[in-house]
């Protein structure tokens, strides 16, 4: 299929506790399926720091316990395939972090840990064959996973992107 980016230019997150609803614009970006049996295959999550000075950032990908409804792309972000000539989806994955329903990151489901100094720092995470972070269908608990800053350390200034797959 198809390959994905969806991506932030710059953005600083809001540290935000488990099951707490995420607030618009505070974190990176979300990403659910299109439907209610569309598969997507995350393959590498990359966030560099663009901080003036130390800025430990704690950054989790996790699974969501409240899906987020009306998602939209917030600014300074945008998705775009990869490939220039791939067609339209018929039902393209929801990314973005903007919403009228608030999605909630799991306390039982976090599934990177991608802690950094946001003062120059990178974090790159890409997926080995078969070992993929899948999500399925748009409803908690496995439609939704979730980019943002855990409690702790000091949030910095940062970019990142995610490339995906669905399928």
């Amino acid at each position: 299929m198809a390959k994905r980016i969806v991506s932030v230019t710059t953005q600083t997150p809001t540290a935000t506790a488990d099951t707490t609803n995420l607030v618009d614009a505070t974190y990176p970006f979300l990403l659910q399926g299109g439907s209610g049996t569309q598969r997507v295959n995350i393959l590498e999550v990359y966030l560099g720091g663009q901080a003036g000075a130390s800025a430990p950032t704690f950054m989790v990908l996790s699974r969501d316990t409240t899906a987020a409804a009306t998602n939209s792309l917030g600014t300074g972000q945008t998705d775009a395939p990869l490939d220039a000539s791939t067609a339209a989806l018929a039902a393209p994955p929801l990314v973005g972090n903007t919403n009228t329903t608030k999605p909630q990151r799991s306390a039982t489901a976090h599934l990177l840990n991608l802690s950094f100094n946001a003062f120059g720092g990178i974090v790159r995470w890409v997926a080995a064959p078969g070992e993929e972070i899948s999500i399925i269908g748009n409803t908690q608990p496995l439609g939704e996973v979730s980019l943002s800053a855990f409690t702790g350390g000091t949030t910095g200034l940062l970019g990142a992107h995610m490339i995906y797959e669905p399928f």
